[in-house]
This record gives C-alpha cells, sequence and structure tokens, in this order.
C-alpha cells in the first residue's frame, strides 16, 4: 500500500502536477462499518436466522450437565451395566453436541462474511460516488498514520449510507 502510494505521488511530481491541485481525502472504514444502519440489520437478521439453532446448543448443554450430575450422584446406587450406558449416552451427546457447535460456528462464519462482503459492497460504491462527485483524486482508507479533518470524508460516507435503503 505505502509503495503505491509513494509510487502515485512520485509520478505525480514527474508529471509537473502541483500538490495544490490534488484533492485527497481519507475514509475510516472501520467507523463507517461501526455506524452504518446496513450493519445493524445484518445483525439482526442473523441473530434472528440463528437464535433457534443456538438456543438448540444451550439446550443441549444443559442435558448434557444434568446427566453428568446424575451420573456423579448416582454412579455408588447404579448397576455396573447402567453406569457403563449412561457413560456411553453421556459421550455420545458430548460428541454430537462439539459437532454441532462446530457446524454452527461455520454456517454463522460463513453467513456473516456474506454480509460483511454486501456491505463493504456498498461502502465502495458510496465512497467511489463521493469521490466522482467532489472531485476526488485520491481516497484512501488502511494504513493511513494521520488524516486531518478537512481530508476526512468519513461521515460523508456515513451519511450517504445511511440514506440508501436496507
Amino acid at each position: 500500500m505505502k509503495m503505491k502510494i509513494a509510487l502515485f505521488l512520485g509520478l505525480l511530481l514527474i508529471t509537473n502536477v502541483s500538490f495544490a491541485d490534488l484533492k485527497i481525502g481519507f475514509v475510516n472504514i472501520p467507523a463507517v462499518l461501526e455506524k452504518a444502519p446496513q450493519a445493524e440489520k445484518a445483525k439482526k437478521r442473523l441473530e434472528q436466522e440463528f437464535s433457534p439453532r443456538d438456543k438448540q446448543l444451550v439446550a443441549q448443554q444443559k442435558e448434557i450437565q444434568s446427566m453428568d450430575e446424575k451420573m456423579t450422584r448416582d454412579a455408588a446406587v447404579m448397576g455396573e451395566s447402567a453406569r457403563s450406558n449412561m457413560e456411553k449416552d453421556i459421550l455420545n451427546k458430548k460428541r454430537d453436541a462439539k459437532r454441532a457447535q462446530q457446524e454452527f460456528s461455520e454456517d454463522f462464519n460463513v453467513r456473516r462474511n456474506e454480509e460483511l462482503g454486501k456491505l463493504q459492497s456498498r461502502i465502495i460504491e458510496v465512497i467511489r460516488d463521493i469521490a466522482k462527485t467532489q472531485n476526488f483524486d485520491l481516497l484512501l482508507t488502511d494504513g493511513v498514520i494521520y488524516a486531518s479533518e478537512q481530508i476526512d470524508v468519513t461521515a460523508q460516507v456515513q451519511q450517504k449510507l445511511s440514506a440508501l435503503p436496507n
């Protein structure tokens, strides 16, 4: 990224373009993501989609915990075969719960990445639109160590993103 900026600035010097003629801006993408109404809607969609499975996993864990407690409490009075069967049952349920938790995590991550990808595409569209309509020569995002408020267009991106339909 730094190399690209240095190359760009070097080309500007070679072509005798003065820096006073350049319009450069900066966008704080994490701040945009944090405040975008689309991000909140995506979060709610994910919660709604995955809440039933999450509740099911919690119930599964409670059942296993209850079985573990019963095993600990009643192990002394149980027969050998009953205790062995219960231990196998608990082990199988733990295995199933672990597998279900892994599947849940993978599915959730895939969907979260899909939602994030859609939002990032919309943000890029908004940034490009602002760059074109306000005649920016260069808009920077990540890797910026300092950006004065004069060139920071983050608020404009947030405002325009808020005006878009969700």
